[in-house]
């Protein structure tokens, strides 16, 4: 894969699009698209994912350490972010992530975000 670099940060919450929704909400697959600033977008090619299981603020205070870092590599209750790299139609790549913090009683469902586009590295 040829090497990417950041070309706009833009950390927007989106919506998601999936053919066939996947069966664990909060352990999501890559979408089939989404929909950002009121443009909808396919995704064609999954370039890569990865997991993010880091407690941040108060959450990486209120553990043991044992238990802290058991859930770093399996992840823990409202913790975590999913990452995909994607490319679109018409070509442009970008970051986006799932999100699985819970925001308060009534909202326990995680949100989507588009992190960056991507573009080629200029030598």
């Amino acid at each position: 894969m040829k090497n990417l670099e950041p070309i706009k940060f833009i950390s927007e919450k989106i919506e998601i699009i999936y053919n066939k929704p996947p069966l664990l909400e909060k352990k999501p697959e890559c979408p089939d698209g989404f929909i950002w600033a009121g443009e909808n977008f396919q995704i064609i090619e999954n370039l890569a994912e990865w997991k993010d299981f880091t407690r941040r603020g108060r959450m990486a205070r209120n553990m043991s350490l044992e238990h802290r870092t058991r859930a770093a590599s399996r992840g823990s209750l409202g913790v975590g972010r999913f990452y995909f790299r994607v490319k679109v139609n018409g070509g442009r790549i970008f970051d986006l992530y799932y999100d699985r913090a819970v925001k308060s009683a009534d909202e326990r469902k995680g949100e989507w975000f588009l992190h960056q586009e991507l573009g080629e590295e200029i030598p």
